[in-house]
């Protein structure tokens, strides 16, 4: 009994030493953990399940997911299970890269005694986050846990422990741009000194960050080209890194330029916007660089320009034309709000795809029109935004049954 006691307890220890010896894979070190990350709230594993009880002396390996159909680029969290009714003193387990998947630990490995079928069990788990790179279907697996067991009589013998596979059905990512996915996304864009009243010898410092928690460094946007004929621009070397954190893998980039106007004349930087899939909200969200209206303090009629009102107003009317061209890289073809009223009360040029897709019962068909439909009309209103959002959750959602695509196209052409 005695005996028992002491190798249960060295188990224990050996849990945390062994995690210990994993934290440069799977931690950050505590000032290098990002805004986007929120220590202790863990993302939720897949559906809680009740495991089986083992026979002495039995081992199971489990890969585990939180949803099985995700959309290209989109985070699964996998985590690896093994339960082992056996002493382990040393363990290897190394996960297969593909060319079908991105992949990276973001959690510490953890071992642990667990309760099932009424007897203590040694616990062993690890998180992957994986990262699909093409619509289809996925394997993951089968995976092998090479283990060390000590036996009752003390001597030690090589265990392989084989999972069953893991299957997943990856979506096609639904819009026409870069697939960028992720739990939450911030983009901040800072700048050194107003733009609109620079001195002749100042140069302005124009700073972007994007932080998208739940995606990858690669799977952000390459640096946009803000190069116009009218600016004096250097780049700065771009930062990229990917930090693991409990919750997901943190993607963060930095670009940097600095930049003067050529003259002292009015000229605006346009927007410029980057579509993403909130996964959490399954929409597709915009975020953008704002526009940036150039000008000298000192630019005067002198100069060439009228007064420095008028440059204000040039500079004013400038910005907003940047941001409309900006829009129009994703809103191609919307008209303003008088032409998105006219058009909200016809059928449109995507009426037929619409029915047609609907009557094939093509959902991403159906959804691509919608999209369409969307940009022509030029604004979605509510009754559009809720629509959309149950097709969204019947392709890459739970999908309900008796979903009725013909009554839902009818409702979207509906005023």
């Amino acid at each position: 009994m005695v005996i028992r006691l002491a190798l249960l307890i060295l188990m224990a220890l050996a849990g945390p030493v062994a995690a210990q010896g994993a934290r440069s894979q799977g931690s950050p070190a505590p000032d290098q953990v990002p805004l986007l990350a929120q220590p202790g709230a863990r993302a939720p594993s897949g559906p809680a399940r009740a495991s089986a009880p083992l026979a002495p002396g039995e081992a199971r390996l489990l890969i585990l997911h939180d949803h099985g159909n995700p959309v290209v680029a989109e985070m699964v969290r996998l985590t690896l299970r093994g339960e082992y009714d056996l002493t382990v003193s040393l363990e290897s387990l190394t996960f297969p890269a593909s060319d079908d998947y991105d992949w990276m630990q973001i959690d510490r490995d953890r071992w642990f005694q667990e309760r099932i079928g009424g007897r203590m069990i040694q616990i062993f788990e690890r998180d992957i986050a994986l990262f699909p790179r093409r619509a289809g279907d996925l394997t993951v697996g089968p995976l092998t846990h090479q283990l060390t067991n000590i036996t009752r009589g003390g001597a030690r013998e090589e265990v392989r422990v084989t999972s069953a596979p893991a299957r997943l059905t990856v979506k096609p990512f639904p819009h026409a741009g870069r697939p960028m996915t992720a739990r939450r996304l911030v983009l901040t864009d800072e700048l050194s000194a107003p733009p609109g009243r620079l001195a002749k010898d100042d140069i302005l410092t124009r700073r972007v960050t994007i932080e998208a928690l739940g995606a990858m460094a690669h799977h952000l946007p390459p640096r946009p080209d803000i190069s116009q004929p009218w600016l004096i621009s250097f780049t700065l070397p771009e930062t990229r890194e990917t930090i693991p954190t409990p919750d997901g893998p943190v993607a963060r980039v930095v670009w940097e330029w600095q930049m003067r106007p050529r003259t002292g004349e009015p000229g605006v930087l346009p927007a410029i916007p980057f579509p993403w899939l909130d996964t959490d909200s399954r929409r597709i969200e915009i975020a953008a660089m704002a526009p940036i209206p150039f000008g000298f303090a000192g630019f005067s009629a002198a100069s060439g320009a009228g007064s420095g009102a008028g440059q204000g107003a040039a500079i004013a009317a400038l910005a907003g034309l940047g941001a409309l061209a900006g829009a129009g890289l994703v809103l191609r073809g919307r008209w303003p709000a008088a032409g998105r009223r006219l058009r909200a009360r016809r059928a449109g040029p995507q009426a037929a795809a619409l029915r047609a897709a609907a009557g094939r019962g093509d959902l991403l068909a159906l959804r691509a029109a919608a999209a369409r439909d969307l940009a022509w009309r030029g604004e979605a209103g509510v009754r559009r935004r809720d629509l959309l959002a149950q097709l969204d959750r019947q392709i890459y959602g739970a999908p309900a049954p008796g979903f009725d695509a013909r009554g839902w196209a009818e409702r979207w052409l509906g005023r």
